[in-house]
């Protein structure tokens, strides 16, 4: 006999994840896709969104992809449209998908890389919400989880448009949470740090090495898998009371002085 009430169980739940061809996304959909989750894989990369379908597909589980480009604003609509009368419903939003440009504030090419990195990593996230909240409101256990970066907690040197857009995000879920508390609907953030990604695939091994041991408290980078858990954990139907929180997935960085 169970003495606890409440479920941590997303089996059944139908979960919209962008950016999920890849690295924190491609973790995420398979770890919601193991827990019984319906998963709706969303990504501008159509080879690389159909080979994890696939994987999903092929493991038995209930998935399916959408191709979409996240600056352009007119798709996402039709899009969530499309998802909610496939899969019945929406019950849970991720908000993954990311670019990185770095850029000096001077330079020639700094506006169109502001103007991109706003466009898919902070715009795009409040039109998905907007696309996702009609159905949400009908969830039993309305989630938004947006994924941001430590950088909303710091900055780098020549990453001003990745930096404002990743603040603009922590703005925007505190905000949410705060306008959608009445209606159950709670919104977080997950702020990942040194993770294994493609975005970090350039980075020499020794040079994450380095920046491991002098930064993190745990000395090393993370697996993509390790970022996803933190996603999963604010999905869960438990999580009922959480709102509003911007949680660093950073191995201790944030947190570290010396």
């Amino acid at each position: 006999m169970k003495l606890s009430t409440l479920s941590r169980s997303v089996a059944g739940k139908v979960v919209i994840i962008t950016g999920a061809a890849s690295g924190m996304g491609r973790a995420t959909a398979h770890l919601f896709a193991d827990e019984g989750a319906r998963v709706a894989a969303l990504d501008i990369n159509a080879d690389a969104l159909s080979a994890v379908v696939k994987e999903m597909t092929d493991a038995g589980y209930d998935a399916k992809g959408w191709v979409l480009d996240l600056s352009q604003g007119e798709s996402i609509q039709p899009v969530f449209d499309e998802i909610a009368a496939h899969f019945g419903g929406i019950d849970i939003l991720v908000n993954n998908a990311g670019i990185s440009i770095f850029s000096p504030v001077d330079a020639d090419a700094y506006l169109a890389a502001w103007n991109k990195t706003l466009a898919v990593l902070l715009t795009a996230q409040m039109l998905t919400i907007r696309a996702a909240l009609p159905y949400l409101r009908k969830a039993v256990h309305p989630r938004i989880i947006n994924i941001a970066s430590t950088e909303a907690l710091g900055a780098t040197k020549f990453g001003s448009p990745y930096t404002a857009a990743k603040t603009g995000v922590v703005g925007l879920t505190r905000s949410l949470a705060v306008e959608l508390g009445p209606e159950a609907i709670t919104v977080n953030c997950v702020c990942p740090g040194p993770i294994n990604t493609g975005m970090t695939a350039a980075i020499p091994d020794e040079q994450k090495a380095i920046f491991a041991r002098r930064r993190v408290a745990l000395k090393r980078y993370a697996e993509p898998e390790e970022v996803a858990h933190a996603t999963l954990s604010l999905a869960l139907p438990a999580a009922q009371y959480i709102t509003g929180v911007v949680l660093p997935v950073d191995g201790g960085m944030t947190i570290k002085n010396a």
